[in-house]
């Protein structure tokens, strides 16, 4: 995608460069045209002592719009008119033209005029007021008042190619920016549905095999061995239940916000009590969650279950994530006058700075290719998202690969 962005770049900055290129073209084309056609005028008119005289040494340019011709004598309006239409005509100058003739002995212009061509795109201009340029001879002056815009109408290919190719390179990056986005999410849908066979079907094949064995005849003379096959069937029940849950809650979590019930709770019990609730999962990975309440025993307007379901997330997160004996500090704290503040800090394996962004997306997992030693769906922190902003609080994601992980949560005071 990178590389897209800077072949397009590219190809961007080389139109700019040619339409400049261009229009440096155009300019020398037009400069001469018109040096030409005084040239020609040189040729038609006496007005010159030496017609064979460098064209530069009677001509100068005083900008880019005026041409200052030196003349031994003032012609009549009507010859100059004449002789320098058909002249701009023969050499393919088109632009308007404000004309002056400066007569030295009268330090002013004997007469000015409009000159407007065939291919003319501007009004008559009736009334001309040119600038004197004094000087100690006689001169004739011409304006080209349209004359930027001429070049570019000269241009117009150029410029209709290259505003086309500017829609192209737009449409190309949108596209490309959509295809992206689709790889995206189907690799997104991909590792849930591996995810999602992974979850689920070791399960269901473990109840199967418990299955088989509760029905063999005489399993009701083994006592000790249908109490085991039987429990086997409850634990993996139970985690299909949870699983299809967390999937339910996700679905109806649908909408921009959820929900919530609020109602005062104390913070240090609520949290407490979501140990509680997990404390057998706690046990089996030989973990340890450390609790430091807050001493003023902050209260909350938040809804109990959703935030607990919060807390059980994260702390079930902390203990997927370590890949031995999980420490896990779970910190509440008076941040301000508007914020209490829960910190979940746990030893795990810590995450890239390049997937912290994407972490609260719907079934998103961080990459871990073709292995599924973790469990879920990619769901818990989508809904502990949902449920903070729910709330008007806020989570933010502090890691370090290889050292752990801090999720943060601020929940306003009222």
């Amino acid at each position: 995608m990178l590389g897209c962005s800077i072949i397009i770049a590219l190809i961007l900055l080389a139109q700019l460069y040619w339409l400049k290129r261009v229009y440096n073209l155009e300019e020398q084309q037009f400069n001469s045209g018109v040096i030409k056609s005084i040239r020609g005028l040189f040729s038609d008119i006496d007005i010159t002592d030496d017609p064979r005289m460098q064209i530069n040494q009677v001509v100068n340019m005083v900008d880019a719009h005026t041409y200052l011709v030196k003349l031994n004598s003032v012609p009549s309006k009507d010859t100059i008119e004449h002789y320098l239409r058909s002249e701009f005509e023969d050499f393919d100058v088109w632009a308007d033209c404000n004309v002056a003739v400066y007569n030295n002995k009268k330090r002013a212009f004997a007469y000015q005029f409009y000159l407007s061509t065939a291919a003319s795109r501007y009004p008559q201009i009736t009334r001309i007021d040119l600038p004197v340029i004094e000087k100690n001879h006689d001169y004739l002056l011409l304006n080209f008042p349209h004359r930027s815009k001429y070049i570019i109408h000269e241009m117009l290919f150029w410029i209709v190619s290259a505003a086309m190719l500017l829609l192209i390179l737009i449409g190309l990056t949108i596209s490309l920016l959509y295809l992206y986005r689709q790889k995206f999410l189907n690799e997104l849908q991909k590792d849930f549905v591996d995810n999602f066979t992974h979850e689920f079907k070791t399960p269901l094949a473990v109840m199967k095999i418990a299955g088989d064995v509760l029905v063999q005849p005489g399993i009701i003379n083994k006592p000790d061995r249908l109490h085991k096959y039987s429990t086997v069937m409850v634990e993996q029940t139970e985690h299909l239940q949870q699983q299809v849950e967390r999937l339910l809650k996700t679905t109806a979590g649908n909408a921009n916000r959820l929900e919530i019930k609020k109602e005062p709770c104390q913070l240090n019990i609520l949290v407490q009590q979501a140990i509680d609730q997990i404390e057998p999962l706690i046990k089996s990975t030989s973990g340890n969650v450390e609790l430091i309440t807050d001493e003023n025993e902050p209260v909350v307007y938040a809804d109990k279950n959703h935030l607990q379901l919060v807390i059980i997330n994260l702390v079930e997160n902390a203990l997927k994530y370590c890949k031995h004996k999980p420490q896990i500090l779970i910190q509440l704290q008076d941040e301000s006058n508007d914020f209490y503040s829960i910190s979940v800090k746990d030893n795990g394996i810590g995450i890239e700075k390049k997937n912290i962004k994407f972490l609260f997306n719907k079934f998103y997992r961080v990459p871990t290719g073709n292995v599924h030693d973790v469990t879920g769906f990619g769901l818990g922190l989508n809904f502990v998202k949902k449920v903070i902003e729910a709330h008007n609080g806020k989570i933010s994601i502090n890691s370090v690969p290889g050292i752990g992980t801090e999720f943060k949560i601020q929940l306003p005071k009222k």
